[in-house]
């Protein structure tokens, strides 16, 4: 039948579209966005297949090949394409005028041409790069699409030939083929793939893309990045890409001996800043090793009238920098700086208020490490032959194998000084909640100062019938469990005793008229509202208190939640160890990593919110557990927090770099 449709040339003006097209009903399909490939192909190398017409009212309607036709009339509109005007003829097929199966020819025509199989399209590229003398520009051009496009399917039409022919044989998949594409040399490529299919296991990509990476670091890894200058500086070889970022340092001794050079050059640098007696360095940092280590911590140092007056002046700054973040309607770039100076300003204060002793110094020193795709400094580390020498740090912590493990979060004082306020509220709320106990507490407190040795059992409590007053940076902002508790407790008082039109010795006669269990829960409110803002307390410091906030807030978590507020004021790095060390959500952490720190403290206030459907037990437990250490009363927690006389935090963390 086809060898009779009669060949003739028209002009693309007089070319219209046929209502027996089976694409007539999809216009989308000649929408620009659909066709621009085809455009530039006809641009390029002319209408290689010719249109299916057939003429009615003396004009040619294109009968099968409607999105050439789109794309030739674009070309005629388009003024920067040279040569096509309405003018131009094209080849075409006749159909006759009296033909009854207009529609099968139609559909014939799209639905008869087999989809191209991808391997053959990635080698079709290649052989236009190696045998037609093409670019990957001038491809590019040709198929209207990117530069970086085509070079990922070069990239795949280059890979050895052995393994191309495994794909074609479904021996592997197509995605375990594309993933011998990370190295670009088909030496190694063949190496690793004749290594893995010697085993009889079943090939994954994942396998494959762990097994090159023991055969060089990508330019484009952090690693890479970060050593390359030097690497080819000394000569180190690369196996070049058709994409830059694909290319591979070879010489992966080459790289980690660079990368701990830059590492040790760190330590050093912040050895020499900080006065510490030595510095090491190692690419990862390995936690069961240094858990020998001791630490040491700064502490709080009495600043001159200089030093006082650039910290008011952080502390002014902060605040309106504070304020302008909680603009909803800030735009990320915006947020990311102004988070940036919040940082800077909170480290400079630290450092203006805080100072390792003389002592610390002379023993303790720095490690670097590769950690997240920086330099991270781990500080204050004691070895463990000088722990016996160490002595107490001025922030009231020992150095030695008692010590937390290293961690990269360190507490500014103004967020220290918040957190403690949140956990005297929050046990303010559970004494208020436990009135027999706390009664017991404030009876035993009255008469033991008056009828002991003349020492105050504990000065974490007061009363002397003044309400404590809490400052807090947020306070309209943090979670609002232990005042919603004490409000509830508030309410349940019996305080018709409570009336100023009498006189206080009639008061005082109704109120010894109240039950026992209403005067305790009087009492434990009053006391309740004395508690003082506090971290855990030291047991051999205050014992009294260590003991009693175990019994009434074994979980602080019943009384307080973390939330936004919190998280807005952590490093984008803190939250993403806490996520992936302490909660169990590596995966997450990393997903994370590339996102904004706005973007995660909505991921963390969520989570903490509600817990997610899809964490396991492990990861329900842990973030159904976990709080800032030395807000939490028992456990390890317990032996890790600062002493309630310490006016800041203790930093148990390394500052990351």
């Amino acid at each position: 039948m086809t060898a009779s449709f009669k060949p003739v040339s028209v002009a693309i003006g007089d070319l219209t579209a046929h209502p027996a097209n089976v694409r007539s009903n999809s216009p989308e399909t000649y929408d620009s966005e659909n066709i621009a490939h085809l455009k530039a192909s006809i641009a390029v190398l002319g209408l290689l297949q010719p249109l299916l017409v057939q003429k009615i009212d003396g004009k040619y309607a294109v009968l099968a090949g409607g999105r050439r036709h789109a794309a030739l009339k674009e070309l005629v509109a388009d003024k920067a394409a040279k040569g096509v005007t309405a003018k131009t003829k094209v080849d075409c097929r006749l159909v006759p005028e009296d033909c009854d199966v207009t529609t099968a020819l139609s559909l014939a025509e799209n639905i008869t041409q087999a989809p191209m199989n991808a391997i053959d399209e990635f080698e079709a590229f290649a052989r236009m790069m190696e045998v037609d003398g093409q670019t990957p520009e001038t491809i590019a051009k040709t198929f209207g699409t990117t530069v970086a496009a085509v070079k990922g399917r070069l990239r795949y039409g280059l890979i050895h030939p052995d393994i191309r022919a495994a794909a074609r044989a479904k021996a592997i998949t197509l995605d375990t083929m594309k993933a011998f594409a990370e190295h670009p040399s088909q030496e190694v490529q063949k190496e690793v793939f004749e290594a893995l299919t010697t085993e009889d296991s079943y090939l994954q990509a994942y396998t494959v893309r762990q097994a090159l990476k023991s055969r060089g670091v990508q330019v484009s890894d952090d690693i890479g990045a970060f050593v390359r200058a030097d690497y080819e500086a000394r000569g180190g070889a690369v196996a070049a890409d058709l994409l830059e970022e694909h290319s591979v340092l070879e010489d992966a001794a080459l790289v980690e001996t660079i990368l701990l050079e830059k590492l040790g050059v760190a330590a050093e640098e912040a050895r020499a800043k900080m006065g510490f007696a030595w510095a090491d360095a190692m690419i990862r940092y390995d936690y069961a090793t240094m858990a020998e280590y001791g630490r040491v911590y700064p502490g709080p140092v009495e600043p001159d009238e200089a030093v006082q007056k650039r910290v008011d002046e952080i502390t002014a700054e902060l605040e309106k920098l504070q304020r302008e973040m909680e603009d909803e309607g800030l735009e990320d770039d915006a947020y990311n700086a102004l988070y940036e100076r919040v940082d800077a300003l909170e480290d400079e204060a630290r450092d203006l208020q805080e100072a390792y002793s003389a002592d610390d110094l002379a023993r303790a020193g720095v490690v670097a490490s590769w950690s997240s795709g920086q330099v991270t400094l781990h500080v204050g580390l004691v070895r463990p032959e000088d722990k016996q020498e160490a002595s107490r740090s001025p922030s009231g912590n020992q150095t030695g194998k008692d010590e937390p493990d290293p961690s990269e979060i360190t507490y500014p004082v103004s967020l220290a000084e918040d957190l403690k306020t949140e956990r005297a509220m929050a046990l303010g709320a559970a004494m208020a909640l436990q009135p027999e106990a706390t009664l017991d507490l404030t009876l035993f407190k009255l008469v033991s100062d008056v009828l002991g040795s003349g020492m105050n059992v504990t000065q974490a409590i007061k009363v002397e019938a003044r309400k404590e007053y809490r400052s807090h940076a947020k306070m309209d902002d943090i979670d609002g469990t232990s005042l919603e508790q004490a409000a509830a407790a508030h309410d349940a008082l019996d305080l018709s005793w409570l009336d100023d039109t009498r006189a206080p010795a009639d008061q005082f006669a109704a109120f010894r008229a109240l039950e026992a269990g209403e005067k305790a829960k009087l009492v434990a409110y009053a006391t309740a509202s004395t508690t003082q803002s506090c971290f855990a307390r030291d047991p051999r410091r205050d014992s009294l208190m260590h003991d009693f906030e175990i019994e009434i807030m074994p979980d602080i978590r019943a009384h307080w939640t973390p939330n936004a507020a919190l998280f807005n004021r952590f490093k984008k790095a803190w939250l993403l160890k806490i996520l992936g060390e302490d909660l169990g959500l590596a995966q997450e952490a990393v997903t994370l990593a590339s996102s904004s720190k706005k973007e995660i403290v909505a991921f963390c206030d969520k989570l903490f919110a509600e817990p997610f459907a899809t964490l396991t037990y492990a990861q329900r437990a842990a973030v159904a557990a976990w709080c800032p250490p030395m807000m939490q009363t028992v456990g390890s927690a317990t032996d890790e927090a600062p002493t309630v006389e310490t006016s800041e935090p203790d930093t148990d963390v390394a500052k990351a770099a």
